[in-house]
């Protein structure tokens, strides 16, 4: 099964105010997605989030598959471990993490 790519990146930040002045400065647009807990940018067919108070430790890339489960059974047959399971985030996206053998967190992404 093929993934679509990496759309989404996610950003832990500690001051929600501050960083959306600085990635709205960096991407020369305003968040389409602006609220306490998440704020997102769409910039060349990329989700750049900015998430505070969470436990990301580093920015986090996003693999976008058309089968979460089908993925994550494929990436742990090979090796990975379940970090996180799919969970709803809301409009039917689903979302989970995987750690590979060298400890790197993969995050998948499937859109309805």
């Amino acid at each position: 099964m093929t993934v679509q790519g990496i759309k989404t990146v996610l950003h832990p930040v500690t001051d929600l105010t501050a960083a959306k002045a600085v990635y709205t400065a960096l991407l020369g647009v305003e968040p389409t997605a602006d609220s306490p807990y998440y704020v997102g940018y769409e910039s060349e067919g990329q989700q750049i989030g900015l998430v505070p108070n969470s436990d990301m430790t580093s920015p986090l890339a996003h693999w976008h598959v058309p089968d979460i489960e089908a993925k994550i059974a494929e990436v742990t047959a090979a090796g990975a471990t379940l970090k996180s399971s799919p969970k709803d985030v809301g409009g039917g996206r689903l979302v989970a993490t995987v750690v590979d053998p060298h400890g790197n967190v993969l995050g998948l992404i499937q859109d309805r």
